[in-house]
């Protein structure tokens, strides 16, 4: 029996949907841990696409249980119109299949209007926030006048917790921002209502997995963003307001640390990021415009566009440190197809100066150069590939190199978008 929990090692966007969806078939429970609807996971099965935004991608799978744990804040309208695309599409979704933890944080019409106003008012300083009330509601959450999933099946403390949160939020929205205020009791009205819904999903989480452990149950923790995202260990500000890191998994879900057993780091064969912050390896040029669109490098929640770039090792190990990493998951490997020659990043310098790991400074940060290590690239289509030996040389180098820099083996290497377009180097947790 295996625990396993997956995190991104870069900046989001690393393709963890799919190996997600790998792992799901070895066990019996996935669990989200953190973030909100401002992350999205998407997978390409029998040719049709899926976007996952709350619930695990999991619930693809008929016989497995997908739990929606404490560490996120969760839209419950989103949570809803999701769980009804779903159902659309032929997915069974009940109780017996979905769990939304009741100490789970939920967001607020306010939450979404304090975050576009405060982005709005940046300008041109602007951290490049999705807009969904996700940092907000996770304010609330650490000042302790949020409204919890729990808080939705009870008219009374509902109705004192939005009164007491509008009189603070609509002070800031008119007064600070110029902004319109929110009425509570159509906030009440509406969340009650969904609220109703909801209710026969919203139960103790961290009991039902508890449960599971006594049962031996095979259970994979599924992480949103990237590691560089983590708002205590990423490029801060440029980060999001949750840990995306693997230690969140217990935090996230409740859930002892002896009862993880095994981190996959995913990896992106290149590096990508959404909006702003400093990238080492970014490539403004037609190599960068060629892997955004070969990669179709758009957010999956927001469609905004990629921004493109070498392989960063830098970032890499600086996640293998930080979330203890037993293997990696190589995603994308196809889109590099084509190129002539490849570059990895192995390290900084400033001014002549070895750097071994990002700096805290962004100054110090942007100040740095990429210290490459050029490779040859390949032009055979890789994507029929299913074991390490039928990829080309130049690639096997490739995947070769990643392990070496890293000092971290590597499991997994995804050569196409297709659930089937794995190599299974060997099964994390096994």
């Amino acid at each position: 029996m295996s625990n396993v929990v997956v995190v991104g090692t870069q900046w989001g966007d690393e393709g963890k949907g799919k190996v997600v969806d790998l792992l799901t078939a070895r066990s019996d429970m996935v669990v989200r841990f953190q973030g909100g609807n401002n992350a999205g996971h998407t997978l390409v099965v029998n040719g049709k696409q899926f976007i996952f935004h709350l619930i695990p991608s999991g619930i693809l799978y008929e016989d497995k249980k997908c739990l929606i744990g404490n560490g996120l804040v969760v839209d419950p309208e989103v949570l809803l119109e999701e769980m009804d695309k779903l159902k659309a599409a032929g997915i069974t979704i009940g109780p017996k299949r979905l769990s939304l933890s009741e100490k789970a944080h939920i967001i607020m019409p306010y939450h979404r209007a304090m975050d576009l106003a405060r982005e709005t008012a940046k300008g041109k300083a602007k951290i490049g926030t999705t807009g969904r009330g996700i940092g907000p509601c996770y304010e609330d959450k650490a000042a302790r006048t949020g409204v919890r999933a729990v808080d939705l099946l009870d008219a009374e403390v509902l109705k004192e917790k939005v009164a007491a949160n509008l009189k603070e939020k609509n002070f800031i929205l008119e007064k600070f921002f110029g902004a319109q205020p929110l009425e509570a009791d159509p906030i009440v009205e509406s969340y009650l209502r969904m609220g109703e819904t909801l209710a026969p999903y919203i139960t103790d989480v961290s009991v039902e997995l508890d449960q599971a452990v006594k049962n031996q149950k095979d259970i994979l923790f599924e992480g949103a963003q990237g590691t560089h995202l983590d708002i205590d260990h990423g490029t801060y500000p440029f980060v999001t307001s949750s840990n995306p890191v693997a230690g969140t998994a217990c935090a996230g879900s409740g859930i002892g640390p002896k009862h993880l057993h095994h981190v996959v780091g995913i990896v992106k064969a290149y590096t990508t990021r959404v909006g702003a912050g400093p990238f080492i390896t970014e490539l403004e040029d037609d190599v960068g415009d060629y892997i955004q669109e070969r990669g179709k490098e758009f957010g999956a929640t927001t469609g905004r566009r990629r921004r493109c770039g070498w392989l960063d090792l830098v970032v890499v190990r600086d996640s293998v440190r930080l979330n203890g990493l037993s293997s990696l998951a190589i995603t994308k490997l196809d889109v590099l197809t084509g190129l002539d020659r490849l570059k990895i990043c192995v390290g900084y310098e400033i001014d002549g100066e070895a750097v071994g790991q990002r700096p805290a400074n962004l100054r110090r940060m942007a100040a740095c150069t990429p210290v490459y290590k050029e490779m040859s690239g390949w032009q055979d289509d890789i994507s029929g590939a299913r074991e390490l030996s039928q990829l080309p040389e130049a690639a096997r180098a490739y995947v070769e190199t990643v392990e070496e820099v890293t000092g971290v083996p590597v499991s997994v290497i995804s050569v196409g978008a297709g659930r089937e377009e794995t190599i299974v180097v060997r099964y994390p947790g096994e």
